[in-house]
């Protein structure tokens, strides 16, 4: 399992996309406004995504 850094951009549950921001030991955090469409989605700005979690895309 390769573990993302930050500026990475990573998918995480069902297809969200989000950049990196802080890599902790067990989970990244990440700023989803990278998302056209985020503010549709109703979400937070950052959310926290256990490494076992996502997929590195860039």
């Amino acid at each position: 399992m390769k573990i993302a850094e930050v500026g990475n951009v990573i998918e995480f549950r069902d297809g969200l996309r989000g950049i990196v921001e802080k890599v902790n030991e067990n989970s990244v955090i990440v700023d989803v406004t990278y998302m056209e469409n985020y503010r549709d989605l109703e979400l937070e700005q950052k959310t926290v995504v256990n490494h076992k979690n996502y997929q590195i895309i860039e």
